[in-house]
């Protein structure tokens, strides 16, 4: 694609008095300033990735997440920043000194790809790029200031102070400005909570370990899953799953890879003070005290002395490279020498993140414990892009993924979540297609029930984890995949070549690696759709409004979508959908009050492929004003309807219809229902429908969850498997669940049909008992 709107973060630099010093410079002295502050200054944002975007005066503008995000481009950003004055102040070209100012701030830009690069002037358009360098004049000399996004998207990472509060010129409200203090230090994770989903993957690992132990031959145990599925929590559950084999006490020595460390063996800094027991900001006298505590007993004392002293120096400043490699080569055998003593399990989290020396400490570690015979095992985390080659250890390595969790433990997880967030249980029903089995999604999604989120629904967090994803791919790929998501419904080779205007035989061997990717499924007619919802929301929406109306001018869309009135209009918030659809258009089912065949519902859905990707034609109705119905319409049978039902998008009842429920007999057809092996309850795990020959199948590949039922213009979260009533019957109950007859028997997903005795709904898998 030659544009796409991305969210970017922009670095905007000015010199402090540049006028007043230009004034009382000779010409050549200027230039000499110039091209030493433009070559520092260029230098350092070269190094974090960061493009120039355009020189304004002796003003710098940066992007950071172009052409490709990392998920930490608002900390690279800010890390240049900061960096940038440190250069600064280390020259005094023409014998002065330059104060800089520096503002950053992160938000939405339309980007030309093809030209992103240092120079490109008019690369990108946006507010934010005006944000940053209004900002900027608010930073103190010599300061990096930041905006509310760049402060979300940089949380834990960095120590911010609030400004106090300011009026920006053409803004009503003052900016949420924070001032940046630094890195902030090293802080333990705390996981609250239960470990939801994990068991296996957590008795596989403590048995390589167990093993390691036993056998006294060193075993490399890598936790591998995608950003946000649990490493780090896995990880931290296995220290205290492990603290013992065979009632002989284990000594966990763990790290933590931070983003773009300071230092590029500081994670074994952070190892080492945690060995010692002492803080970064303890004094070097008490550091090298509590070392040589710490080392009593494990060494002779003719190297204690020294080995004391050498981790001293590398714990006061690891990024010093010499002090860093004495540190580190005595750091190795103190761990060889208390594993002689007791078993030592060595865990780095986020070891993809860590520089090459601190892999090479790892591999020399193993190798020696591995000669002579030692009770050790090493834990790494990463994932599954990064490979560790490890030589010669093939039959002493355990790779333990971490899929996606389960319907099943995904409810659960969504449930603890929304009920230590005072949320009702209900809403887990409608995030469960959103979270895709992600936990780090499903807190991203729960914590966004507080606050409006961006223009497509989708949360900060997850955006940034979506993204990173679809800047892994190549052009071709993220091109395929747009399209795609912008058609809605199922494609195959032709229809993506003539949506991008392709050659023949150009788009299969691209859909191919993306379904290889996990980015698309491939279905039974051999086509291909979107595998996650949130993937095609975030494709989606990067498609320029020029560029989306000419692929529908090309090949209109199955996918009947209201037109994008702009972000104000777009729900933030998933668990609001129906509510804010029909608070927008007063009833979004006033359109559809065609007359529906007897005995049947009808359901609108935001899109028309079947469960298996198959695009089937949905049925024409006629609005009562004559025009075309707003959505499509599904038709589904129910024996037992006195009367057609039409619902509009999101369970909203078309006005003068009948509500499907107490008063006719009828019921919704919901999406998803409770697993026909475990009991039911508010907003329990959905499970698609199977569908049969008399009930057309319902997609559930749709951006928006159906379990909002709104009538008459107001919208009611109803629980998947409870029973709908009319506006002014009395609340939704759920009827007692289906059972089989016999003790401690479950139906396996029986179908339910004539009345509907269990409570849950017409052409569903009964519930369970």
């Amino acid at each position: 694609m030659p544009e796409e709107r991305r969210t970017v973060t922009v670095l905007f630099a000015d010199i402090v008095g540049s006028t007043e010093l230009v004034e009382r410079l000779d010409p050549e002295d200027v230039r000499t300033l110039q091209q030493a502050y433009f070559g520092t200054v260029a230098g350092v944002l070269r190094r974090w990735n960061g493009v120039v975007e355009k020189y304004i005066g002796d003003a710098v503008m940066a992007l950071f997440g172009v052409p490709g995000a990392d998920g930490f481009d608002a900390y690279r950003a800010v890390r240049a920043g900061l960096e940038i004055q440190e250069a600064l102040d280390r020259r005094t070209p023409a014998g002065t000194r330059l104060r800089v100012r520096v503002g950053v701030a992160t938000g939405e830009v339309l980007v030309d790809l093809a030209a992103t690069r240092d120079g490109g002037h008019g690369t990108a358009s946006g507010a934010v790029i005006t944000a940053a360098a209004r900002l900027q004049e608010y930073a103190p000399p010599g300061g990096v200031v930041v905006c509310a996004a760049t402060r979300r998207a940089t949380a834990g990472l960095l120590d911010l102070r609030p400004l106090a509060a300011l009026t920006v010129a053409g803004r009503t409200v003052p900016p949420d400005v924070w001032r940046v203090i630094g890195p902030a230090r090293p802080r333990p994770i705390r996981h609250r909570g239960p470990l939801v989903g994990r068991r296996r993957e957590l008795a596989t690992a403590g048995d390589e370990i167990a093993r390691a132990v036993r056998e006294r031959r060193p075993r490399w145990v890598s936790l591998v899953g995608p950003a946000g599925s649990g490493r780090s929590r896995l990880l931290h559950e296995l220290t205290r799953a492990v603290s013992t084999v065979d009632g002989v006490p284990v000594r966990w020595c763990v790290a933590h890879c931070p983003p773009y460390p300071q230092g590029e063996l500081a994670p074994l800094a952070d190892m080492v003070r945690a060995f010692a027991g002492v803080r970064d900001t303890d004094p070097a006298p008490t550091v090298r005290r509590r070392l040589a505590a710490a080392l009593d007993g494990l060494l002779p004392p003719a190297r204690r002395a020294a080995a004391a002293h050498a981790l001293a120096e590398f714990v006061a400043a690891p990024p010093e490279e010499g002090a860093a490699a004495r540190g580190a080569e005595v750091w190795r055998e103190v761990l060889l020498d208390l594993a002689a003593g007791r078993p030592v399990v060595v865990a780095v989290d986020d070891l993809d993140r860590a520089a090459p020396p601190l892999n090479r400490f790892l591999h020399r570690l193993f190798a020696a414990a591995t000669e002579r015979k030692l009770p050790l095992a090493v834990v790494a985390t990463h994932g599954p892009g990064w490979a560790d080659l490890l030589p010669g250890a093939a039959d002493r390595r355990r790779r333990v993924p971490l899929p996606a969790l389960g319907s099943v433990e995904t409810g659960r997880l969504l449930r603890h979540l929304l009920g230590r967030a005072g949320r009702p249980a209900a809403l887990a029903g409608e995030l469960l297609s959103l979270v895709g089995g992600n936990p780090a999604a499903a807190r991203a999604y729960v914590a966004a029930l507080d606050h409006d989120g961006p223009p497509d629904g989708v949360p900060e967090p997850v955006r940034r984890m979506v993204d990173v994803r679809l800047d892994r791919l190549d052009g071709a790929q993220r091109a395929v995949l747009m399209a795609a998501a912008h058609h809605g419904a199922a494609v195959d080779a032709g229809t993506a070549q003539r949506l991008l205007d392709w050659p023949a035989g150009r788009a299969e061997p691209v859909l191919r690696s993306l379904a290889g990717a996990g980015l698309l499924r491939r279905t039974a007619a051999d086509r291909y759709l979107v595998a996650e919802p949130v993937v095609a929301r975030v494709a989606r929406h990067r498609l320029p409004r020029a560029l989306g109306a000419e692929f529908t001018r090309r090949l209109p869309s199955p996918v009947t979508r209201p037109v994008d009135p702009g972000p104000a209009d777009v729900p933030a918030r998933p668990a609001l959908a129906g509510r804010a659809a029909a608070s927008r258009t007063g009833s979004p089912a006033a359109r559809l009050t065609a007359t529906a065949p007897r005995n049947h519902h009808r359901v609108a859905r935001p899109t028309v492929a079947d469960p298996h990707g198959d695009p089937t034609a949905a049925p024409t109705l006629t609005a009562p004003d004559g025009g075309p119905a707003a959505a499509p319409v599904w038709s589904t049978t129910s024996s037992t309807t006195a009367a057609g039902t039409v619902v509009g998008p999101h369970g909203a009842r078309a006005a003068g219809t009948t509500v499907a429920g107490r008063g006719t007999g009828g019921r919704t057809h919901h999406p998803a229902v409770a697993s026909p092996r475990r009991p039911a309850d508010a907003g329990g795990t959905a499970l698609p429908a199977k569908p049969t020959a008399s009930r057309v199948p319902v997609d559930r590949s749709g951006d928006r969850p159906a379990a909002a039922t709104a009538w008459d213009g107001r919208a009611a979260v109803v629980p998947i498997g409870e029973r709908t009533e009319p506006v002014g019957g009395r609340p939704p109950t759920a009827r007692p669940p289906r059972r089989s007859g016999m003790p401690g028997r479950e139906p396996a997903g029986e179908w339910a049909s004539g009345r509907d005795r269990t409570g849950g709904v017409a052409g569903t898998p009964a519930l369970a008992a």
